[in-house]
């Protein structure tokens, strides 16, 4: 595991966790993994990474599982932390866990679960869903939404942090966000926040090449 720099936010600082541990299966019959796959000359999971670390973020976590080295590699020279799933076959409540209690161990307010498979994320759409955290006073669930339907990333307040670790199997947190449906707030940031890429088609279609 490394540590992540540490950056200091002046009030409900959130942390980025950022999952990059699936197999994804359906984009690597060959063994190629999609996050390793160029947009504008950039690997998706450095250029996700990017992206995480120009927002507001109070620090970064990328969890990795399959393909480790290859991952890791290509975030080596970044300022994040990195943290491995051993169970990443297991699901995604297993990164959950892996990355929320490395995130924790900053002390932030809040925390955004961040897939590494959106190509189409900005910085700009990470900061708006801290803003509007920030305007919760740290008290939502945050989530990016495009045309109202929901989408990702989500930020979880700090009382979800123990509920996110108990979650199981490959259901993600949506039964959280569901229980905490009075006080979830929804951020329009458009198509990015639906597109994200699974199969070698889908990596085409939406810009990605392979080397």
């Amino acid at each position: 595991m490394r540590n992540a720099f540490v950056k200091e936010c002046p009030f409900f600082s959130v942390s980025v966790v950022v999952l990059a541990a699936g197999r994804s299966s359906r984009a690597s019959p060959n063994g190629f993994h999609k996050l390793l796959a160029e947009f504008q000359g950039v690997s998706l999971i450095r250029r996700s990474t990017l992206i995480a670390l120009g927002c507001q973020s109070h620090s970064i976590t990328v969890v990795t599982g399959y393909m480790r080295a290859k991952i890791e590699a290509e975030i080596a020279d970044l300022a994040v932390g990195v943290a491995h799933n051993e169970h990443y076959m297991s699901g995604m409540a297993s990164s959950l866990h892996v990355g929320v209690a490395v995130a924790e161990t900053s002390q932030p307010d809040g925390i955004m679960i961040m897939l590494a498979d959106m190509p189409d994320l900005i910085v700009d759409d990470l900061d708006k869903l801290i803003a509007e955290f920030r305007r919760h006073l740290g008290q939502s669930v945050v989530r990016a939404v495009s045309q109202g339907v929901p989408g990702n990333p989500v930020i979880f307040p700090r009382y979800l942090f123990g509920p996110l670790k108990e979650l199981v199997g490959d259901t993600g947190a949506r039964s959280l966000i569901d229980l905490a449906a009075p006080l979830v707030a929804e951020v329009e940031i458009g198509n990015g926040a639906l597109i994200d890429v699974d199969t070698l088609e889908q990596i085409v279609a939406a810009g990605g090449i392979f080397r």
